[in-house]
């Protein structure tokens, strides 16, 4: 019965946790920019995976991917522009990168574990935003929103050089999710430790 009692806070505490990094995750979400002089305006840079990486540092991988899912369903619900499909997509590339870097750091809990980590995760994301983009979300948005050509034609804009949508997610999109990436994990190491009592309770 004792250790019933003890273990009902440490998941109430885990639950209020993981709403407040969805929260901040749907603003974060909002707050996005887009770099039309790098890549096409309707790709936009956010740092909403943040959140995800800190709760996947803190209470393990299916709580990044926790607070993935949810900050992707507030943004939605309260943003949604793209009729989900970018939220979808958003979330399974979110869930790769926060699932990837908790597993491997909740293996083992170094500061040089956390680097390799959130690195690994960032590529990881990277290299699945190809598929992801290629097979769900651009084939979706073409349907919806103009055609293949106008998304092509976008790209050529900025590179005449690209032909074809797997050449353009290569050539645009995956270097630019592998930056957002390492700028959510450099984000994630300059406030993690300040951050620590409250993410464990410590506080």
């Amino acid at each position: 019965m004792e250790t019933k009692a003890k273990t009902r806070p440490i998941r109430l505490r885990a639950l209020v946790v993981t709403a407040m990094l969805s929260a901040v995750g749907c603003v974060l979400m909002m707050l996005d920019f887009p770099l039309p002089m790098l890549i096409p305006s309707f790709v936009k840079m956010d740092v909403s995976e943040l959140p995800a990486l800190l709760a996947a540092f803190s209470m393990g991988p299916v709580s990044g991917i926790v607070v993935c899912l949810m900050k992707n369903i507030l943004a939605a619900i309260f943003h949604g522009s793209t009729l989900g499909i970018g939220e979808v997509c958003n979330f399974l590339m979110g869930a790769v990168f926060t699932g990837v870097a908790g597993l491997i750091y909740k293996h083992s809990k170094t500061r040089k574990m956390a680097v390799i980590a959130a690195l690994v995760g960032a590529v990881a994301m990277a290299v699945a935003s190809v598929p992801i983009n290629f097979f769900f979300s651009y084939p979706v948005y073409a349907t919806m929103f103009g055609g293949m050509e106008a998304i092509i034609a976008a790209y050529q804009a900025i590179n005449p050089n690209v032909e074809g949508l797997l050449s353009c997610l290569i050539i645009f999109n995956m270097p630019f999710t592998l930056a957002k990436g390492l700028i959510d994990a450099l984000l994630c190491f300059l406030i993690y430790k300040p951050l620590s009592p409250i993410l464990h309770g410590r506080h």
